[in-house]
């Protein structure tokens, strides 16, 4: 895609406020991003929190029936929350429609014994205490890996560090692709580039960057962004659902996740909330077709990457130890 074509979508509401004397200047062609998927693609869809089967189930009924394209499923509570079967219905599932699903590794400093995470700075987060909780990632890394997964979700620099030395050693299979977490994003393009470098293949920042904050990443790196264009509550609550065609052509290539605001928390999930579990999946895949229909209006929606694509394209890397 040509860079004319990248800054020729139409705005929300430009014409009628040129109309009207409104009008503000079109966007820089310096501000759009360079970068692709493998093939070209701009664009790639994910379903977020979709926690089982019977979730994942009702995503894929869904965007059947809505005709929304689905590149990548993710889980949120953790491969621990799963059983061996349900993984494997799971893998098998996205399998046969070509969809990437991504489930996210082991212990996180929110659900274990660490009051930091409860103070107001909020002192370590999600990432990994101590050695024990690595070692509680990777196991959950290796179970996945042998059940079909090819997609792990982290939260910790240094697990992110661990399973790409493990990937480049063979410990896990070399096409597995590690994507970072909204809940640890980067949010400037140094600590980005310094993801990249440790390993990630996909990159979720926080949905609260600017425009010119996308602009400045694509300047030091090509790894795949993830962002919420509706983020849950605990991530801020933020709708962007008309930036939508201008977050492409700033971060492409761009991962567009459908969550949900006003929804309660699910994770981690339990079959005490089953029907939230599924209601809010359902609803995940209609905002998906309402952002899809916005593209459309737009004129942005014809560089989605095709259906069944995975793979980042070459990436920098820190140089492993043998």
């Amino acid at each position: 895609m040509t860079d004319a074509s990248a800054t020729a979508t139409r705005r929300p509401g430009e014409q009628l406020l040129t109309t009207l004397g409104l009008g503000a200047p079109g966007p820089d062609p310096a501000d759009t991003s360079p970068h692709t998927f493998p093939g070209g693609g701009r664009w790639r869809t994910e379903i977020p929190s979709c926690e089982g089967p019977e979730a994942l189930a009702v995503v894929l009924k869904e965007s059947s029936r809505l005709d929304v394209p689905v590149h990548r499923i993710s889980q949120g509570s953790g491969v621990w929350m799963l059983t061996d079967a349900e993984i494997t219905e799971m893998a098998e599932a996205t399998a046969e429609r070509d969809i990437e699903l991504c489930l996210f590794t082991g212990p996180r400093g929110t659900w274990d014994t660490g009051g930091s995470v409860r103070s107001e700075s909020r002192g370590a987060g999600l990432r990994a205490r101590g050695h024990d909780a690595v070692a509680g990632c990777v196991e959950d890394a290796v179970r996945a890996t042998e059940l079909g997964v090819r997609c792990l979700l982290v939260a910790d620099e240094g697990v992110l560090w661990t399973l790409h030395r493990a990937r480049v050693g063979g410990i896990i299979p070399a096409d597995t692709t590690l994507k970072v977490s909204a809940l640890i994003g980067p949010v400037n393009p140094a600590s980005y580039a310094v993801f990249e470098h440790l390993g990630a293949d996909s990159i979720n920042v926080p949905s609260d960057l600017t425009l010119d904050h996308l602009t400045e990443i694509r300047r030091v790196s090509a790894a795949p962004m993830d962002m919420y264009v509706e983020a849950p509550d605990d991530l801020g609550g933020y709708v962007r659902m008309y930036e939508v065609a201008e977050l492409i052509r700033r971060g492409a290539p761009l991962y567009l996740k459908f969550g949900l605001s006003k929804a309660p928390g699910i994770y981690p999930y339990g079959h005490h909330l089953r029907e939230l579990a599924l209601a809010t999946a359902r609803e995940r895949v209609r905002r998906g077709r309402l952002a899809l229909d916005l593209l459309a209006r737009h004129g942005a929606g014809a560089d989605m990457a095709p259906l069944g694509s995975r793979r980042p394209g070459p990436l920098s890397r820190f140089e492993a130890p043998a």
